[in-house]
Parts: C-alpha cells; sequence; structure tokens
C-alpha cells in the first residue's frame, strides 16, 4: 500500500460494541494502520482507553417503534448524522470503514457506502442486528462473529466471512491461565449481568445460596459484579448466610475474574460468550428475554452446542433451580474442567488478527481499484 492507510471504525457506544472494535483497532494499529473512531456521546465512559488516532462523535438516534414523533425525530437525528459523516468522510479520506452495530454506525456506514469507500460489517451475535441488517446489502463484506449468522437473506451469503468476536488483549493474557485448582475444595464462581439484566442476578443468586446446605455454602468463593443500586444488598444477603463473596459494581479485570473462576454466571451478549470461549470457562447463561431479536437466545444456543454451558430461561431461573445446579457442580468439577476445555475449543483467539487481514484485503482492493 502506498502512503498512509487510515481506517475507520464504527461503533455504537456499549461494551458491547466498542471492545471488539477496540480489539480490531489494536491489530490494524500493529499494522501500521492509523485507526479513526466513529460513535456516540455514551462512549465517553470507554473512549478515553480506546486505541485510536482520533475520537468523533456523531450525532445518532434509534428510531424504535412507538410514537410517531419520536420515531420521526430518530430518523431527521440519523439523517443529521450521516450529512455531518459525509463531511467526515470526506475530510479524513480512509480506505475502509468497518462498522460494529448499533444505530450509531449507520451514519458513517452509510456515508462510506455513497463515497465509494470500501466498508466491512462486523456482526457479533448469532442473528444479524436492525441496524447491521439494514446495511449489509449496501457494504463490501460481512464479517461474522459465529459460525451460523441467523436472520441474514441467502442472497447475501457470498459477502460473509467468518472471523470470531475479536477479544481485548486482556482476554488473550487471561486464556493463558490453567483451569482452577480445585485442592481447596472450593467451588469459585463468577456473576456478572452485563450492562443489561444485572438486576436478575442480584435477585437471585444470594438467594440461591440460602437454599444449599451450610457445609455446600462454605465451600463457595463468590465474585458477584452488581449494578451499583444493589451493591450494598447483594453484599449483605451474601454475609448473612456465611458465603465468601466479593461484590462490586465493575471489574476492571472482569477477563481475569473469569480465569479465576470453575464456573461463570452470566447474560448471552456477543462479547460475553466469546471471552468465556477464548478464556475457556463453562457458564451458566441466562439470555435477555426481551431482546428484540432474541440475539442472546441465539448465542447461547450456539456456545451450548459446544458442550460448555447450560442455558436456562429468565423464567426457570429460581434461587431453588439455581442451589441444585451449584451444589451438582461441587459434586463433579471434573465435568466442569470438560466444559471449559470444549469452550476453549470453541473460541477463536485470533479473530482480531483475521478481522484485520480482512480490512486489509479490502484496502488493498481500494488500492488496485482506485
Amino acid at each position: 500500500m502506498s502512503g498512509r492507510c487510515l481506517v475507520m471504525v464504527a461503533a455504537g457506544g456499549t461494551g458491547g460494541h466498542l471492545f471488539p472494535a477496540a480489539a480490531l483497532s489494536h491489530a490494524l494499529a500493529a499494522r501500521g494502520m492509523e485507526v479513526h473512531l466513529v460513535t456516540d456521546e455514551r462512549a465517553a465512559k470507554y473512549g478515553g482507553d480506546f486505541p485510536a488516532h482520533a475520537i468523533h462523535k456523531l450525532a445518532a438516534a434509534t428510531p424504535r417503534s412507538g410514537a410517531l414523533f419520536s420515531r420521526a425525530m430518530a430518523i431527521f437525528t440519523l439523517i443529521r448524522g450521516t450529512v455531518a459523516a459525509r463531511r467526515l468522510v470526506n475530510r479524513i479520506r480512509p480506505r475502509a470503514v468497518i462498522g460494529f452495530g448499533g444505530y450509531p454506525t449507520v451514519p458513517p456506514m452509510l456515508a462510506a457506502t455513497w463515497l465509494r469507500v470500501p466498508t466491512l460489517l462486523h456482526e457479533g451475535n448469532a442473528v444479524i442486528g436492525r441496524a447491521n441488517r439494514f446495511l449489509a446489502s449496501r457494504v463490501d463484506a460481512i464479517a461474522q462473529g459465529f459460525e451460523v449468522l441467523g436472520g441474514l437473506p441467502g442472497a447475501l451469503a457470498g459477502k460473509t466471512h467468518l472471523t470470531g468476536n475479536p477479544v481485548r488483549p486482556i482476554v488473550i493474557e487471561a486464556s493463558r491461565v490453567a483451569f482452577p485448582d480445585w485442592s481447596g475444595g472450593q467451588l469459585r464462581i463468577l456473576v456478572t449481568g452485563g450492562s443489561q439484566g444485572a438486576k436478575i442476578f442480584s435477585d437471585v443468586v444470594p438467594a440461591a445460596t440460602a437454599f444449599m446446605p451450610e457445609a455446600a455454602r462454605q465451600k463457595l468463593v463468590v465474585v458477584h459484579q452488581a449494578r451499583a443500586a444493589d451493591e450494598a444488598r447483594v453484599r449483605d444477603a451474601y454475609r448473612r448466610v456465611g458465603v465468601d463473596a466479593e461484590v462490586k459494581s465493575f471489574f476492571s479485570d472482569l477477563p481475569a475474574r473469569i480465569a479465576q473462576a470453575h464456573l461463570v454466571i452470566a447474560r448471552a451478549g456477543a462479547s460475553t460468550v466469546s471471552e468465556l470461549a477464548v478464556i475457556g470457562r463453562p457458564a451458566i447463561l441466562v439470555p435477555l428475554p426481551h431482546a428484540l431479536d432474541q440475539d442472546q437466545a441465539a448465542n447461547a444456543k450456539q456456545f451450548a452446542a459446544t458442550g460448555a454451558a447450560i442455558v436456562v430461561a429468565q423464567s426457570a431461573f429460581s434461587p431453588q433451580w439455581l442451589a441444585t445446579a451449584l451444589v451438582e457442580a461441587q459434586g463433579d468439577v471434573a465435568s466442569l474442567a470438560s466444559r471449559g476445555a470444549a469452550a476453549k475449543r470453541a473460541g477463536i483467539a485470533d479473530a482480531a488478527e483475521r478481522l484485520a487481514d480482512l480490512v486489509q484485503s479490502l484496502t488493498s482492493d481500494k488500492d488496485k481499484n482506485p
């Protein structure tokens, strides 16, 4: 490639979109490319550590079903964002634009397609999201995080490439940690709910430990990531039943905590499932039940098919059910280790490099066909 190779990465302002975008950006920077991030205002709490030469924020909104006025305003905001994105693309002239999903990706991706800049979508979930589905027919290539991508029209199958979901360097580091030793006889569990739906775990998991026999409770070591609003009550609930628990609203080293666990209790977001697979830990997954596209259910189903996870509907995720599951886990840690190995076999640790290869092929094609 001749001259500077600048790549624009577009991602919605949540960890589920920004974490894989950051992992790709690390890989591209290591290849000498200059990365610019385009996102929305929500990215402020993540953006400070994002490996980008520059971060550009554009107006974006989600045109959800509901009041006509609200939808019209959202569409107007997206149009305004697209006009601004077109100016931005014209000014910085990227060789390629890569979108990671969410409506904030729509303006820069539309602008890029109109200006004939090579475009690539990454879909992290096992079913394509609405924003990505809207863009799919317009882009040059689609990278998928799971082996099977539901919801994509068959006519677009020729655009797809299995790359897996890029994971952060901290996850790769955690993947080198061996499955935890059992010589102490304590079952180490990690509970994490992500940005959505963490309350159910705060309600159910401490209550489940109260249903366990006292001897079983004393052999539990819990790390629980709860919402800030629930932190005090969750900590108190574990204390009252004598469970050794560390409760915080945020763990900056969550991948390391996953590696230290024998079992993880979690939602089934794409990043969570991919990190579990790369690190190699078994899980009890409770998919978020009200997602529009049931993406978490699809993610959990594919991960469970490897033998790594037990999937339970939120309606069945009761304290009594979980208490029984945890006692059974304590009695068969060898099975947990086997499920962890199955998870690791399913993981794609080099997903960021695979996706970077795909980006590089697009920029090379741009050089050949300017």
